[in-house]
């Protein structure tokens, strides 16, 4: 690999590296909305664009709640299980539509969001969290060999040494083909998510309507 190529690299991870929170450092005692805050900005600072945007306000966590992104705190304190809603919401706020995050979120919510530990599912919001940050963290080479040859093939067809705007802007065009590409079919992904979960409600409803009549009859 020529210098050129090792340097670009270089500057590829250093500008796709972004802040994360691993599974243990999720707090196991519940929080105060300004801890809340206080916790997400600690550990996600360095993804901000500008020095003056936010990570987390206040105004945006009760908008979530009044929304029905997240669930309602406990007598104004926020558990494990809220954090990891937090810390979804907040990565595809800046992919999908609220309307989408919330027919994705929903079904974990009702699933998997417990308070009081009485969840049937033997799978907890936690350990999902956990298994996905593992997946995220493999695929992160992914991505930046998907940049790297991106790079070469604007490289190709107008060299840097050239034309410095159209070499910036051929390969600006080709990461937004990529993002545009995969946010389309995440919206086809949730679409169907979205058709799933109509059908199993009204299966629901009849089971319940069946039910509710045997019952009657009965009496």
């Amino acid at each position: 690999m020529d210098e050129h190529l090792l340097e670009i690299k270089k500057q590829i991870r250093e500008w796709i590296r972004l802040d994360y929170i691993v599974p243990e450092d999720i707090p196991d005692i519940e929080l105060y909305m300004d801890q809340v805050t206080t916790f997400m900005d600690k550990h996600l600072q360095n993804n901000k664009r500008n020095d003056e945007d936010k990570t987390l306000t206040k105004t945006m966590i009760n908008n979530y709640t009044k929304n029905r992104l997240l669930p309602p705190p406990e007598k104004k304190r926020y558990s494990k299980e809220h954090i990891i809603i937090l810390i979804y919401i907040y990565y595809l706020k800046n992919v999908i539509s609220i309307s989408d995050i919330q027919t994705l979120l929903n079904p974990m919510i009702e699933r998997f969001f417990d308070n009081d530990g009485k969840s049937k599912e033997k799978r907890t919001l936690y350990d999902i969290y956990s298994s996905i940050f593992e997946l995220e963290k493999s695929e992160y080479f992914n991505i930046e060999s998907s940049i790297i040859k991106a790079v070469g093939i604007t490289d190709k067809k107008f060299p840097k040494d050239e034309d410095e705007y159209l070499n910036k802007m051929a390969f600006i065009y080709l990461l937004s083909y990529d993002i545009y590409s995969k946010k389309r079919l995440i919206e086809k992904l949730i679409d169907e998510l979205a058709g799933t979960e109509e059908k199993d409600k009204k299966k629901q409803e009849e089971v319940k309507t069946k039910k509710n009549e045997a019952d009657k009859n009965k009496t």
